[in-house]
């Protein structure tokens, strides 16, 4: 399977050639395409070259995918420039866009996912990282960037079936089908599904999780596309939250330790979603686009996580909480499309609108020990600690009890979105482009209170119009130097828009700004060059503290510079580089602190490279670089810097079947690659492999 790709358009299988997923894991691929992809239903939205995108991103396929032997969004991250990952509490993912921690700026086919779970990457044509505030056409959110998942669509006139089948040196195992069947001259029917056995390195841990993604495409007219799509997913897993730390660094002495209870420390997920997507061409220059989902989310999570460490008395203290999640979400939303002249200049114009309504009832339950009539507890640190269900002996020697009976919080909420997006892509000239355009959002959430000491509904209403402006001078075909300008914003009820307790009922929205220069370099049909140097700054209004009816607009800045190259050096050697810088400062009421703000490594290095033997025989060799940072925004606790080195190699054993093994940490170095506070510290895995069998017929 060796596959080149063109400069700009590395690792990116346009939608409508995505039936060949499979094939093209068992022989070289030439892509010559490059277009983000052909329909619209990714993160641009418009049919727009990237080297005229005024805008950092990233794109990984299918393929890459396989050959890389990942399996969730944080290996990919991990190869990403001006991303990191973040612990997410054990049951999430959760990313940092260019120092911005994120858990719901997640998209398939560009419709939000914000929902709190890991993401499964069985039915995904590519997956597609977009830095800088996203807001024109993502709405709130998207401060730092966003991650969208293009999902396989069926394709008519193919027959074809793909496998993959797996297993780690941890005990996991899984297995995915790719199937594609014609059952008309108009219409084709495309089922992924998959199934997964968990395992890895710590104590405890095991889980499942299953997938079930049936899709179809119906041609309605030669003008008309109907894409429909059901996914089911059931999850579940242990929760670990990692270890404490001890003279502000990862008390390594602890790194075997699980301070959870196999019992209480699980995530379920079970989730519902349907999707469709009408594309139709009304004339040779306007194509309309409109999409409908729903979505059922039903999640619970449940953990007990060390919140204290004393290194002289070798003890912890365990907290924990369960807390569930029902969520309906349904989201509508739709845009013309028009490419037309005026005179010599060319347009490419977006309109758009989008409505989304969201049920969402969450509470959360914490334990209280009958030693303490709270929910902390101290324990001699042991393997296993002495705490099991809802039982265990105390650091004093003393046997105590636990349950789940404190409600912390108990929400209801109902939430409203109506946007309305305009947007110009204009070719002034051959060399001069200009991108403006702008959103319109209302954001409207009402919120019960239904814990039984406040027992209110409380309500807010914002208003918010985000601008984006890019220039882009193309000096030649195949350089581009750009310039853009875009805002977004962050309503104070949050990501997961749980509440508007406190003063959050008042205060305007966060919002953020982005200023960016870029250049993107083909240097010819298979190698390319992108860099951006960018400045984001959040604007937060607080009640003053001197004057409770004034406010202080509180500004904050992070700053930094990217660069990736990617491509074939030649036509046996494909290499994909990535650098960041990124440097940030907290600031508060007082003016800087001289604080930076937590896990904002100032460096981050990839790299990822293979050579092709032969047509059927390849090694990869790749390295992933994180500068220390901070656990903290006190800036008291550290996560140290790591280098860890990957590898990979596969043969063909025929033009259908490829056997793969793929090696994580190949030099076994201790690392702890993220965190989520100051006593959850994530050890990261030993040398592990993957033995996989991939497949067609």
């Amino acid at each position: 399977m060796k596959f080149k790709v063109t400069s700009i358009a590395a690792a990116m299988i346009m939608a409508n050639v995505s039936t060949l997923a499979q094939a093209e894991n068992i022989e070289r691929l030439v892509v010559e395409g490059q277009y983000l992809s052909i329909n619209e239903s990714n993160s641009v939205k418009t049919p727009t070259p990237i080297i005229d995108v005024p805008q950092s991103l990233s794109i990984i396929s299918a393929e890459q995918i396989t050959a890389r032997g990942m399996d969730s969004i944080a290996d990919i991250i991990d190869y990403t420039p001006g991303v990191n990952t973040t612990q997410g509490e054990g049951h999430r993912d959760a990313v940092v866009f260019r120092g911005n921690r994120s858990t719901a700026d997640f998209y398939i086919d560009g419709n939000r996912d914000d929902v709190q779970y890991y993401r499964s990457l069985y039915n995904v044509e590519q997956v597609e990282i977009l830095r800088g505030p996203n807001a024109l056409l993502f709405g709130r959110g998207g401060t730092g960037g966003i991650l969208n998942r293009v999902s396989k669509k069926a394709a008519i006139g193919q027959e074809f079936t793909g496998y993959q089948a797996s297993l780690t040196s941890f005990g996991g195992a899984s297995g995915s089908v790719d199937t594609n069947f014609t059952t008309s001259d108009n219409a084709a029917v495309r089922i992924n599904a998959m199934v997964e056995s968990l395992d890895n390195h710590r104590d405890f841990f095991d889980g499942e999780r299953y997938g079930f993604n049936p899709t179809a495409r119906i041609v309605l007219a030669p003008e008309t596309i109907l894409d429909l799509s059901y996914e089911y997913a059931n999850h579940e897993r242990f929760i670990d939250r990692g270890i404490p730390t001890v003279d502000g660094r990862p008390a390594e002495v602890l790194k075997n330790i699980v301070f959870g209870d196999p019992e209480n420390n699980f995530t379920e997920l079970e989730a519902h979603v349907f999707r469709a997507a009408l594309q139709h061409r009304f004339s040779d220059n306007i194509k309309g686009n409109f999409s409908a989902q729903y979505g059922d989310y039903d999640k619970v999570y449940s953990n007990f996580y060390a919140s204290n460490y004393d290194a002289s008395a070798n003890a912890v203290e365990l907290d924990g909480y369960i807390d569930t999640t029902v969520r309906d979400n349904t989201i509508l939303s739709g845009n013309l499309i028009a490419e037309f002249t005026t005179g010599s200049v060319e347009h490419t114009l977006i309109f758009g609108g989008e409505y989304i309504s969201t049920d969402s009832d969450q509470n959360r339950y914490n334990p209280v020990f009958d030693s303490t009539d709270d929910d902390n507890e101290w324990f001699s640190v042991t393997r296993p600690l002495d705490f099991r269900g809802f039982t265990g002996t105390n650091a004093d020697g003393v046997t105590v009890t636990t349950a789940f009976t404190d409600l912390n919080d108990d929400t209801r909420v109902d939430l409203t979105v109506t946007s309305a997006y305009l947007q110009d892509e204009i070719s002034l000239s051959e060399h001069l482009d200009v991108v403006i355009g702008a959103r319109f959002d209302r954001f409207d959430i009402d919120v019960f209170n239904a814990h039984p000491d406040v027992l209110e509904t409380r309500s807010r209403s914002d208003e918010e119009v985000s601008p984006r402006a890019g220039l882009i001078y193309k000096p030649q075909e195949n350089i581009s130097l750009y310039a853009s300008y875009s805002e977004s914003f962050l309503p104070r009820s949050g990501e997961q828009y749980t509440d508007i307790n406190g003063d959050k009922d008042k205060l305007d929205p966060d919002t953020y700004s982005n200023r960016e220069i870029g250049l993107k370099w083909d240097f010819n049909d298979a190698m390319s060059f992108t860099a951006a140097a960018f400045e984001n700054k959040q604007s937060s209004p607080q009640v003053a503290d001197a004057d409770p009816s004034t406010l202080d607009v509180i500004d904050t800045e992070i700053s930094g510079f990217e660069m990736q190259i990617k491509g074939f050096i030649n036509d046996d050697w494909s290499i994909n580089a990535n650098y960041s810088y990124l440097d940030g400062e907290i600031v508060d009421r007082s003016g800087p602190t001289g604080q930076t703000p937590r896990e904002l490594p100032e460096n981050t290095f990839s790299v990822w490279s293979m050579y092709y033997l032969s047509d059927s025989i390849a090694f990869g060799l790749g390295a992933t670089y994180q500068d220390e940072s901070f656990i903290d925004n006190g800036n008291t606790k550290v996560l140290p810097s790591y280098t860890r080195v990957d590898a990979s190699a596969y043969y063909d054993i025929s033009d259908s079947l490829r056997v793969q093994l793929n090696i994580e940490n190949l030099f076994d170095k201790d690392y702890y690659p993220n965190a989520h506070s100051s006593h959850q510290v994530t050890v990261g895995a030993p040398v592990n492999a993957r033995l996989t069998l991939v497949g067609e017929f």
